[in-house]
């Protein structure tokens, strides 16, 4: 097969992607400006998907208020948004190229014989004729595999994928798709060429990228940026009680943002989100965002 063309040869395609688990707050707000702002910066697009495969863990009317508060804060993806909950089909057809290519095996293991990181031991895959329909579905990394790439902001990574996250999850015994092939599955769809993100993704680049060679797609560019914290150490979440963003305040959001990020600083003058966002793409640098995985809250009381 042709080698596929580099993410640095193709036009600039970007996105953001929440999950449906609570409106949204400065931490998210965060990954959002800084996706958007790399995007606009490189004369790139911007899209919004919704990761809204698990059911059980969805926020009645948190998918509209992410999406209203993008707007609020002048975020405005440039095509339709799109809703993994609509692309069972699109996930379906690659759960079965990679079970034609022999990379699949049902697995019906309970979570005391799991490894580290609900990695599955191998322990089912000499009685897969035994294992009913409920079981899930797991692909095969072998023990020697090592993925390398180069992150925007953490640098080099090379992850011995067989030793610490072999034979990972593809799709649940629920019927419900696994993040990790959705992930990938719809990246590849609508051709990202870059994804900014928090750094607490960082651990699963590996694994989409070890799932995007499985399928013959070509890998993105990453770039990790760091999540803010609470005081305690946790990053910001619904878990960890962080408050929802206040869209009338939207102004003041975007620029505790954009300090969190050590872009410049806006003018005082400067009034509105587009006006903001105008001074903010034409000043964007990765190479102003510290290299670390994470930064405490507390730290936007201080100038930097």
């Amino acid at each position: 097969m042709p080698d596929s063309p580099s993410p640095s040869t193709r036009p600039y395609r970007g996105r953001f992607a929440p999950s449906p688990t609570g409106p949204l707050h400065l931490g998210s707000l965060i990954a959002a400006l800084a996706s958007y702002l790399d995007a606009r910066k490189n004369h790139g697009i911007w899209l919004v998907r919704i990761d809204d495969l698990d059911p059980p863990r969805e926020v009645p009317g948190a998918a509209d208020s992410i999406l209203h508060s993008l707007t609020q804060h002048g975020l405005h993806w440039d095509e339709d948004v799109l809703w993994q909950s609509h692309r069972g089909p699109a996930y379906r057809q690659a759960l079965a190229l990679l079970d034609e290519r022999g990379l699949t095996f049902q697995c019906d293991c309970t979570r005391a014989t799991l490894g580290p990181r609900g990695a599955c031991q191998g322990l089912c895959q000499n009685r897969q004729q035994e294992i009913n329909a409920l079981a899930s579905t797991r692909i095969k990394v072998p023990a020697s595999c090592c993925i390398r790439f180069t992150d925007q902001l953490q640098g080099p990574q090379n992850i011995a994928l067989g030793g610490h996250g072999s034979n990972f999850l593809i799709h649940r015994r629920d019927g419900l798709y696994a993040y990790q092939l959705a992930v990938v599955v719809d990246d590849a769809h609508w051709g990202v060429t870059n994804i900014v993100r928090g750094s607490d993704l960082l651990d699963t680049t590996a694994r989409q990228i070890f799932l995007q060679q499985a399928l013959g797609h070509t890998s993105p560019e990453y770039c990790h940026i760091p999540v803010i914290t609470n005081a305690l150490g946790d990053k910001f979440s619904k878990q960890s009680h962080a408050p929802a963003l206040d869209n009338e305040a939207a102004t003041s959001n975007l620029r505790a943002a954009l300090k969190f990020l050590h872009q410049p600083t806006p003018p005082d003058e400067l009034t509105s989100t587009g006006e903001i966002l105008d001074f903010a793409r034409h000043n964007w640098s990765l190479q102003h965002i510290p290299g670390i995985m994470s930064h405490c809250a507390d730290a936007l009381n201080n100038r930097h």
